[in-house]
């Protein structure tokens, strides 16, 4: 399928940093907020019981469709190993039984990976009140702009939608 490249990519450790990904969606949605972007998750979605590689070729699509590609990092991000073909049922030679080759790669290292090869505009945006780029995946360090999503105010941690704007928006 062809798309042209309009969207944006959320990619996170959906588990943990579920309440990031809902904040940027609440954003988007919001007429009062002037953030605006096309989701490209809501193109077609994988489900859960199909194969990592078969996931990895629907996510494959989604950046296809792509401009930019937004990384929420969190505490477990650079740590996930999640979508590696490790966990297939079945593999000899790198190929598979669903004749897709072996990825040894999480979701999050393959979503980065593609999105630098494509050329995207990569932004990083930390689940945190600071940039700590030892939590990012060491393949993104280097890439992109990196922002952290919440500030200190008065004493207490508030999402910081200025910065996140600026760095999606630029």
């Amino acid at each position: 399928m062809t798309y042209y490249r309009t969207r944006t990519y959320i990619a996170a450790d959906w588990t943990g940093d579920y309440d990031a990904v809902e904040q940027l969606r609440k954003w988007n949605d919001s007429n009062y907020w002037s953030l605006s972007f096309t989701d490209a998750h809501d193109l077609k979605q994988a489900r859960d019981g199909s194969l990592n590689c078969t996931i990895k070729n629907s996510l494959r699509d989604r950046l296809n469709a792509s401009k930019t590609f937004v990384l929420i990092v969190g505490d477990q991000t650079k740590n996930l190993r999640s979508g590696s073909c490790v966990y297939c049922p079945n593999y000899n030679n790198y190929s598979c039984d669903n004749r897709n080759i072996v990825d040894f790669r999480s979701y999050i290292e393959f979503e980065c990976d593609k999105a630098i090869s494509d050329g995207l505009k990569i932004v990083v945006l930390y689940n945190s009140t600071r940039v700590d780029k030892t939590k990012c995946p060491e393949v993104i360090q280097k890439y992109g702009i990196h922002a952290a999503m919440k500030e200190y105010k008065y004493g207490l941690v508030y999402w910081n939608y200025a910065a996140v704007r600026d760095a999606i928006m630029d």
